[in-house]
């Protein structure tokens, strides 16, 4: 039978928290780098939400977040808004649908395959209102408490969509079947 403590084997620090300390860079190494949230940090206490995956981005893909980030409308408009309240009042007057780009600003005609509109992203256009607004709830980094105020709103499904969103691109994939089970039948109609 083999001993492998440290003291035979010539390592410093027992083999459990070396094969821990590993696992965690891994971590870290598929979440972005350095500057991603660790997704073994669950977000089921408290009020305080983690943030999973990279802390800038928001995880969006970067064409569309190239394009919030250049428009006027963000910029601009959204700078204004500074609480949750404003932003989820903006949501429930300016939002029409919750696609990434607004309609009939892409250029598809003649494009077949991924640039052929089929995934969204192939090329680029006027970024939708419904996104800026989404990253905007992102950099007001949101409480559970408001996450849950947005998905169980009753005056919009706009509202409602968009906390879905935010749940999707910044929880750790093991807590979205948490935070979406008991939502699975909602049966209320609303527009891409």
């Amino acid at each position: 039978m083999a001993n492998n403590s440290p003291a035979l084997t010539g390592n410093s620090q027992p083999q459990h928290q070396a094969a821990a300390a590993a696992a965690q860079q891994q971590q870290q190494q598929q979440c972005g780098g350095g500057g991603a949230t660790k997704p073994a940090i669950s977000g089921k206490q408290g009020n305080v939400l983690p943030l999973w995956g990279n802390e800038k981005t928001m995880n969006l893909n970067p064409m569309i977040l190239t394009n919030i980030l250049s428009s006027p409308y963000f910029k601009v408009q959204l700078y204004e808004l500074k609480t949750y309240h404003e932003v989820v009042d903006e949501i429930y007057f300016k939002v029409t649908h919750v696609e990434p780009w607004e309609k009939g600003s892409r250029k598809t005609a003649g494009q077949t395959g991924m640039c052929g509109g089929v995934r969204g992203v192939g090329t680029g256009g006027i970024v939708s209102t419904a996104f800026c607004l989404l990253y905007k709830l992102f950099t007001l980094k949101l409480t559970r408490k408001q996450v849950m105020g947005l998905i169980t709103h009753t005056d919009s499904p706009y509202i409602r969509a968009l906390g879905f969103m935010y749940i999707r691109y910044t929880q750790p994939p093991t807590d979205l079947w948490d935070w979406f089970e008991s939502f699975l039948d909602d049966e209320e109609f609303f527009m891409l």
